[in-house]
């Protein structure tokens, strides 16, 4: 299922940076990008990397207000934040030039929408993209533009009638849910840490929509301590059967690795084996329902050595059609780029050695288990709005 793979990358991308000790450390897509190209996985005869433009005001006001982007102009300018707008704030500080690195972010998002859309490539990433948590008029959890939503409205603009978007982000994909709350075109997916134990406190399976897209927002919440058997049998039981029945013209999906064990800001258990089952999961769908129309980001993810880049190479390899071998040595040059960047002696293997094997949900649901009862709750809130048989 191999075909022309364009990643949206400038080194320029590092800049989307909120200083020292913030936990979103541009080093983890640096090191991304150095470790994919040390495996090869960028020089495939199929991969292209385009160097991405900003985005324009035109194109951020497809999500934002138009005083929300002056006020980040202007934070960026003078280094003081509007705290009417989520800027200033412990987790959105303000940085010199935040709005040219933010639109830089969403332009790189929007470059590989419209690579995917005019058939230039049929998979496209955004690796320094996936800020899911920015809302029309304010910044959120790290997030200044909503780059998935700016790329999903312009491709409903250019004509697209269906777009489905799945986060397997650790945290509630709020901010795209919330820019198509009412909308029957765009079926958001989320699975993430239950928004008892995390932020942003939202993402019950009750939240299902309003209006017309009652039904089209779907969302998972697992409990604290799911590990990759539970997280894969959730997944499995929800997303493709819906997927199925939506089929979308593309698939856009944000792919943040804190689900990871070691993620030091959420408490869920996956390895970087099981996320690696979840991308080659979602690479299947997206030949199965949307034609291989696969547009990919990453998103969260704060063990900026051990996990990021690990993760996101293997995404990158499979949206490249040459998955990396689990198994695989990681490169001594690249363990030495990553200790001398970070101090952190990096892992010696690209897998944790987990077998990432589930159950499917087909061999009988237990009401008791708590991975069940939120397959079970999520299933009942959505979906017979799409003809699906409810369990």
């Amino acid at each position: 299922m191999a075909g022309p793979f364009t990643l949206a990358w400038d080194d320029q991308l590092t800049g989307y940076d909120f200083g020292p000790g913030h936990p979103l450390a541009p080093v983890r897509v640096e090191l991304t990008v150095a470790l994919a190209r040390e495996l090869g996985v960028l020089a495939q005869p199929s991969v292209s990397v385009l160097d991405p433009a900003p985005a324009t005001t035109d194109d951020l006001r497809l999500v934002h207000d138009a005083a929300y982007i002056e006020a980040v102009r202007r934070a960026g300018r003078e280094g003081t934040g509007d705290i009417r707008y989520g800027l200033g704030t412990v987790d959105n500080p303000v940085f010199p030039g935040m709005h040219e690195a933010s639109a830089l972010v969403a332009g790189a998002t929007l470059a590989a929408a419209r690579a995917v859309w005019r058939g230039d490539a049929l998979h496209a990433a955004s690796i320094a993209g996936g800020l899911h948590h920015a809302m029309r008029a304010s910044a959120s959890g790290f997030c200044i533009y909503n780059d998935p939503a700016i790329a999903i409205k312009w491709l409903l603009a250019e004509g697209a009638q269906r777009v489905a978007y799945v986060d397997v982000d650790v945290h509630h994909g709020d901010g795209v849910q919330a820019a198509f709350y009412d909308d029957p075109r765009v079926l958001t997916i989320s699975l993430h840490e239950h928004p008892a134990t995390l932020f942003p406190g939202t993402g019950l399976a009750a939240e299902n929509g309003t209006g017309d897209g009652v039904g089209h927002a779907v969302n998972v919440p697992l409990p604290a301590g799911t590990g990759d058997a539970g997280w894969l049998r959730a997944f499995d039981a929800v997303v493709p059967l819906l997927l199925r029945a939506f089929r979308p013209e593309v698939l856009v999906s944000q792919h943040g690795c804190d689900s990871h064990r070691l993620d030091p800001l959420a408490h869920l258990e996956l390895s970087v084996d099981g996320q690696r089952r979840a991308q080659l999961m979602v690479h299947e769908l997206a030949h199965e329902t949307a034609g291989g129309r696969w547009l990919l980001t990453g998103g969260g993810g704060y063990e900026l050595v051990q996990v990021v880049p690990r993760s996101w190479t293997h995404l990158l390899a499979v949206a490249a059609g040459a998955p990396v071998d689990p198994g695989l040595a990681v490169p001594e040059s690249w363990r030495a780029l990553a200790a001398d960047r970070t101090g952190e002696q990096a892992p010696s293997r690209m897998t944790d050695g987990h077998p990432a094997h589930y159950i499917p949900v087909e061999e009988g649901i237990d009401p008791a288990d708590p991975v069940d009862a939120a397959i079970a709750r999520t299933r009942r809130a959505t979906f017979a709005w799409h003809g699906l048989h409810v369990t």
